[in-house]
């Protein structure tokens, strides 16, 4: 049925629509209410919270760390007294709090369908059994006779019967900035272009109107978009993937390793206890209980920072990924223009722009105002977006907009067929007829030509009119909306009843306005760093592909030497193109899309994933919501954005200012760098963690860690400094790079290299050797067995311990810079860095010489000469570090993106 009531003739509409101009029946509104159901748009699905959260905790590092507390209480049950229990609840909180954590974002982030329903009205006027009665958007049914005046939101979609110079914004729905004068009569076009349609959630600027309801809910244009955004689900981040990557990988490890060498202590004959301690210990040491949880506090802190330079995220995984992004396909209404109509040239008829103030452009001005329709209020003016800018404009050369609307006391309103609009100005000396509009319907009005500024007029030769059309084309190639003024003089005010044809007789034409919804200042700069930062900006709008290519021009998007036409595609075009059609197209360097439906936005982004790019989306509207959502990273605006956008989009430009992704995206980069810095960082202890495991099991030695010593340092000690690293400075270099691969993981293969074999086995090492030279000092002998209550075997785990962490601290300041020592004054001006260096040097000392310490941990104190010779572990990690940078550094030249 929606398809076709555009084409129906207008006193036919009511029977097609089994309706009738008294309205429906008290009876047919309950029928139709039980058939349709009411005018929301809500779709549910049954106890998602639930799945969401089920699947929160059934992740591989939830289930690890579940499997490790159940290791946990199964060890405290056989062999009760060894603080087995309190490591397990843990690793059990640990697993909890992060699955909670998780849960509540994702929660947040489904919420975009509830806000779609605020953008209804609430209450709206409809003729029903013969009466006008105000009701709830919700109770309309399909075949209400809806009643709309100027400033009234359309409650669903609606066939008109009748109008009065109705001007209607679809800008929410199709993103088009260009106000629509429709009308009642049948048109031969698609539903969504028709101009006798009234669509849910858009807005009636002008007039007044009567029509039929044909959709109500989710049948409604608005509606689509809303169960589009719905059932779109948008991909992981890049973090997400490079995470759950991470922690696959580490766990597969952990657990073969821990089975392994249960087996092997089974065959050997080892106690069930030392087996599942050995199993137990492995695992902990392999997984870095800390690494995720900081994650989460990094990017917390990053969103924070964000937050200071305007950009709002409502998904911590979506500030990495902004830095990741290699494509940003931006809406240009509202984007990257202002979202409003104004004045931006002002010609005489045959020549170029007029300057400001001078008395042509005031003229002219004074006018187009006369011939608008525009009322005063408290902040502006209300009114046809176009009458408002002139409105703006006249004020802008220093003149009172209010006292040329008191002088004209006679309008003729526009009318979309004549297309134009006229009124009476009272002069010193007569009076001025002005009219203003389309130059094609104003050109076979003009008999003068305004002769220059100082007054004036010449006979309007087919020679100076084709000077105008140049003039008007002029105009129209660069983007403007262009209107025609003209007037001549009259002596007294027209009777109410003379036609307009009367009047529009012997007209000087006076110039034109170029009107457009003006551009940012601050965007050309952006979309020339995107460029400098190797993203790419596509725009996609529905607006017509002139303006849109103008725009993007102007802002460089498109190049400004590039053939016309060459770099864009249409909606039409793009719905005959495959997906791998669509491919090469972008390939080729078509930057902008015109005239695009949502679903073909959604369709633009899924190429671009074809491409294996990650994808930033913009916007404001309605419209936009399913591309804010399918894409990588969605970012709306907060000012002039929709509350739909806004819930459907990952990040929120909290000052509508392109400009603001910029800083977005060094951010991002920013954190990501960081990410790997503290990631390499943790997993340095990994080594020294693992390697007294594997010595215990393969030789008749004790065990140099403590399974709450490992969980002391992961989730203790690292803690603090690796949150530190998360918050370093970007490097100045950081936007003059490419978008790092979407195949780039965070554990690499060097990253495992350095972090293990590297780093890890120098702690491991030196640890290692100060564990035995306590032992050996205080008399052990090999093979011999020493108990968890041994004073000498307290001393040995505790110097073991205590020597890791303080080596922590040179590997602290090697994690700062890849190619440098980081040893720089800007350490110290992180006060992260700076108390975590505090606290690992006074939590060493603790360990061996503060008694509640270290009888938590088991440690005991040791020699302070011992102690100082571990002090010896910082700089010699640091100087091994920094000869390998050295090193590095040559083989890197050429190729900065390799290694870790």
């Amino acid at each position: 049925m929606g398809t076709q009531v555009q084409n129906i003739a207008t006193d036919q509409v009511h029977r097609f629509l089994h309706s009738r101009p008294d309205g429906l029946k008290r009876k047919e509104v309950a029928e139709r209410q039980r058939e349709v159901g009411p005018n929301l748009l809500e779709v549910r699905r049954r106890f998602q919270w639930a799945k969401s959260l089920v699947r929160q905790f059934t992740n591989f590092f939830s289930i690890l760390l579940d499997i490790s507390a159940a290791i946990c209480f199964v060890a405290h049950t056989i062999q009760p007294g060894e603080s087995m229990d309190l490591l397990g609840w843990a690793l059990l909180g640990v697993s909890v709090l992060n699955a909670l954590f998780s849960f509540v974002q994702e929660y947040r982030a489904e919420r975009a369908m509830e806000e779609l329903q605020r953008f209804l009205p609430q209450k709206v006027t409809v003729r029903r059994e013969g009466r006008e009665i105000e009701i709830s958007a919700e109770d309309i049914v399909p075949g209400d006779v809806l009643l709309l005046r100027e400033g009234d939101k359309i409650p669903a979609d609606a066939r008109l019967t009748g109008c009065q110079d109705l001007t209607v914004n679809n800008a929410p729905l199709t993103g088009e900035s260009k106000p629509v004068h429709v009308t009642a009569e049948a048109v031969d076009a698609s539903l969504s272009r028709a101009e006798n349609i009234l669509f849910a959630g858009c807005v009636a600027l002008r007039g007044s109107g009567e029509a039929v309801v044909f959709a109500t809910g989710l049948r409604t244009e608005f509606g689509k978009i809303a169960t589009l955004s719905h059932e779109v689900r948008r991909k992981a981040s890049p973090l997400e993937h490079e995470t759950a990557h991470m922690v696959r990988v580490l766990t597969i490890i952990a657990v073969a390793m821990g089975l392994t060498f249960f087996a092997y202590g089974v065959a050997t004959g080892k106690s069930l206890w030392i087996n599942l301690v050995f199993m137990m210990g492995i695992i902990v040491a392999n997984v870095p209980e800390g690494l995720l949880p900081t994650f989460t506090l990094s990017l917390a802190m990053g969103s924070l920072r964000m937050a200071r330079r305007n950009v709002l995220v409502k998904g911590l995984n979506a500030v990495e990924a902004l830095g990741a992004v290699h494509v940003i396909c931006t809406d240009k209404t509202g984007t990257l223009t202002l979202n409003r109509m104004a004045v931006s040239r002002v010609t005489g008829p045959l020549s170029g722009e007029t300057p400001e103030g001078t008395k042509g452009r005031i003229s002219l001005l004074r006018l187009a105002l006369a011939a608008s329709e525009v009322r005063p209020v408290k902040n502006g003016y209300t009114g046809d977006p176009l009458d408002v800018a002139i409105a703006e404009a006249y004020e802008a050369q220093g003149r009172k907009a209010g006292a040329v609307l008191k002088t004209t006391r006679h309008r003729i309103a526009f009318d979309p067929e004549r297309r134009r609009a006229a009124g009476v100005l009272k002069e010193k000396e007569g009076h001025a007829f002005a009219v203003k509009g389309a130059w094609e319907s104003l050109r076979p009005l003009v008999s003068f030509v305004a002769a220059s500024d100082g007054g004036g007029s010449v006979k309007a030769t087919a020679a100076k009119l084709k000077k105008a059309d140049s003039v008007v084309g002029e105009l129209a190639g660069a983007g403007y909306r262009v209107i025609a003024v003209a007037s001549r003089t009259i002596e007294d005010f027209p009777e109410a009843e003379a036609p307009p044809e009367d009047l529009e007789k012997g007209l000087t034409l006076v110039g034109f306005l170029g009107l457009e919804d003006p551009i940012r200042p601050e965007v050309p700069d952006a979309v020339a760093r995107c460029r400098e930062a190797g993203i790419q900006v596509v725009m996609i709008t529905g607006d017509h592909p002139d303006t849109a290519e103008s725009v993007a021009r102007r802002v460089g998007i498109v190049a400004p030497d590039s053939e016309p036409g060459a770099s864009v595609l249409t909606g039409d075009q793009l719905a005959r193109l495959r997906r791998r059609s669509l491919i090469a197209r972008l390939r080729k360097g078509v930057t902008v899309f015109a005239r695009t439906t949502p679903e073909q936005k959604w369709k633009i982004v899924s190429a671009l994933h074809g491409m294996d790019k990650v994808v930033a989306v913009t916007g404001d509207g309605v419209n936009d919501a399913p591309a804010l959502k399918a894409a990588d990273v969605g970012i709306a605006m907060g000012k002039g954005g929709t509350d739909v956008a806004r819930e459907a989009a990952q990040v929120i430009l909290l000052d509508d200012n392109f400009a603001s992704i910029v800083a977005g995206v060094e951010e991002g980069r920013t954190i990501f760098a960081n990410i790997r810095k503290f990631t390499n960082y943790v997993l340095v202890s990994n080594g020294p963690e693992i390697l007294p495991y594997l010595i215990y099991m393969l030789f008749p030695v004790p065990l140099a860690l403590t399974v709450i010593q490992i969980l002391s340092i992961d989730l203790g000690t690292d803690i603090v400094p690796s949150m530190g690293l998360g918050q370093e400075k970007p490097d100045p270099d950081v936007m003059r790079q490419p978008p790092r691969d979407r195949k780039q993981g965070l554990l690499t293969w060097p990253l495992i290299a350095h972090s293990y074999l590297f780093l890890g086995l120098i702690e491991a090492a030196f640890a290692l050797s100060l564990f035995f030279w306590v032992l050996i000092h205080g008399g052990w002998v090999w093979g011999q067995d020493l108990g968890a209550d041994d004073a000498l075997y307290r001393s040995a785990t505790g110097i073991t311990l205590s020597a890791i962490i303080l080596m922590q601290i040179g590997n602290l300041f090697g994690r700062r810079s890849r190619y440098r020592s980081g040893l720089t004054r800007d350490a110290f001006g992180n006060p992260l860095i700076v108390a975590g260096i505090a606290f690992e040097a006074v939590f060493s000392w603790a360990i061996l010489y503060f008694p509640p310490v270290s009888a938590i941990l088991g440690t005991g104190p040791v020699p302070v000469a011992i102690y100082a010779v571990a002090w010896l572990g910082v700089p010699l990690i640091f100087g091994l570090d920094y000869a390998r940078k050295r090193i590095s550094l040559r083989w890197a030249v050429g190729n900065p993106r390799d290694g870790y």
